[in-house]
């Protein structure tokens, strides 16, 4: 196999045995990775919209032909690309189906070099099509009214595919971060850009409601289940129904109280303090933490079993000092917020004072970022940058960088800044930054920014 080339799947359909062990082997030998049916009934159970493939079928095969399995095809995705075979007399057949949505036909007998080149395309197109539909969904959830996970670092970009991915995903979450680096953001991000965003989203912070009644809050009670129930009381878990339960600070759950967590997680029902009745649940819960909870665990202090329910699907959020390319964009959205809230101007961020934002530790992260902006939207530099002359070294780079690495990331910084200020108009970032055109363009291009990003 080559292995220079991507392995890359594609079904290839055709009745007859030597053709399918000839194609199926110049495919194998290209790097493709192959499965030959005779029949193309058996087809329509290996695809989906998101395939990365390639078929390629004979047209004329006993049972399901080549026509209807296009049709077939073209009802799961339109846009999947579909080689068809032919014999001399089929070509009018094919040319009418690729103006119903074949991408090719070859016609027997044909060349290996003539094979694989059409594969090549079609696979390229295939690639192209999935690429565009993954950014377009990106461009969708970023403009998207509600939560957003801003960022265009690359374990911010990461995370926004991952979160795309199990969005609607029945399993519960637990999220890990540092204190202030938007948690309660993400789980509302999850919840807005899945099928429950039409149902309650409830959070609660186990940290903050005293032991004696965070069950009660939790479960809910009856009329005189307790001497101060003087009436019926729905518990978060019941308003959270159909939509998101999210549980910040799992970590200060009382033990006894895990255990009855761990029987809701596992039985999906509840019951009210002071009642026999089973209520049905049909809810996710995010669970976050900003401890290891394992160790916990490990410790006697979090129940292993509750830890292992939990973990299903674990996102855990980089630290501002993690991803300080992503400061200046923050920055800038947090004061453009800020701006609109008390009805200010936003002042002009000189050089310095940014650069001082990218040498900073952030040990409150993005919260602390965001209390920053206001401060600088209300009282200006002057009664901003209390941190100027506190140079941090830390473990991402900051001061142990080389000179030109230190150079580029204040670099790109400016130029985020400048198309994040100006709602990404090259024309008055041009004029911002003192620029050539063509300077900006090439910088843009070099740093990975997208002008779309920043409208």
């Amino acid at each position: 196999m080559n292995k220079n080339l991507p392995s890359r799947p594609i079904i290839l359909v055709d009745d007859e045995k030597h053709i399918r062990l000839a194609a199926g082997q110049t495919l194998e030998l290209a790097g493709y990775d192959v499965t030959t049916l005779e029949r193309g009934e058996r087809v329509l159970e290996l695809l989906s919209d998101d395939w990365n493939g390639v078929l390629i079928s004979d047209i004329n095969m006993p049972g399901m032909d080549g026509l209807e399995l296009l049709e077939r095809v073209c009802a799961i995705d339109a846009d999947l690309p579909m080689i068809l075979i032919t014999g001399h007399g089929d070509i009018s057949m094919a040319v009418s189906a690729m103006r119903a949505g074949a991408y090719d036909f070859i016609e027997k007998p044909f060349a290996a070099d003539l094979l694989l080149d059409v594969v090549r395309r079609a696979m390229e197109k295939r690639a192209l099509t999935i690429e565009n539909r993954r950014l377009k969904l990106e461009l969708e959830a970023q403009s998207a009214p509600g939560p957003r996970l801003l960022g265009n670092a690359p374990a911010v970009i990461q995370l926004r595919r991952l979160l795309h991915s199990i969005a609607d995903a029945p399993a519960d979450i637990m999220i890990q971060a540092e204190t202030g680096a938007g948690k309660d953001l993400m789980a509302r991000y999850i919840h807005e850009h899945s099928g429950r965003r039409d149902h309650n989203f409830v959070a609660i912070n186990c940290g903050a409601v005293p032991e004696s009644l965070i069950e009660s809050e939790l479960f809910g009670h009856e009329k005189g289940a307790f001497t101060d129930a003087r009436t019926r009381r729905i518990g978060k878990f019941e308003h959270a129904n159909g939509g998101t339960l999210f549980l910040d600070e799992i970590e200060s759950m009382p033990l006894a109280l895990q255990i009855k967590l761990l029987r809701v997680l596992e039985e999906r029902a509840i019951e009210r303090l002071g009642s026999n009745d089973v209520i049905a649940l049909d809810l996710r819960v995010i669970a976050a933490t900003k401890t290891d909870l394992r160790a916990l665990a490990a410790k006697g202090e979090f129940r292993e079993d509750l830890y292992y329910r939990l973990n299903v699907v674990r996102l855990d959020i980089p630290p501002l000092r993690e991803r300080r390319e992503d400061i200046g964009l923050l920055f800038q959205h947090f004061a453009l917020v800020a701006s609109a809230q008390y009805n200010r101007e936003i002042p002009t961020l000189s050089a310095a004072r940014l650069h001082s934002l990218m040498l900073h530790d952030w040990p409150g992260n993005v919260r602390e970022l965001r209390n920053l902006a206001e401060r600088y939207v209300l009282l200006g530099e002057s009664g901003t940058f209390d941190f100027d002359n506190r140079l941090i070294i830390d473990s991402d780079g900051g001061a142990t960088l080389s000179l030109p690495d230190q150079v580029e990331r204040f670099e790109k910084m400016l130029i985020q800044a400048a198309l994040s200020r100006t709602g990404g108009s090259i024309r008055d970032t041009l004029e911002f930054l003192g620029l050539p055109r063509k300077t900006l363009y090439d910088k843009m291009k070099k740093y990975g920014l997208d002008k779309s990003d920043f409208k």
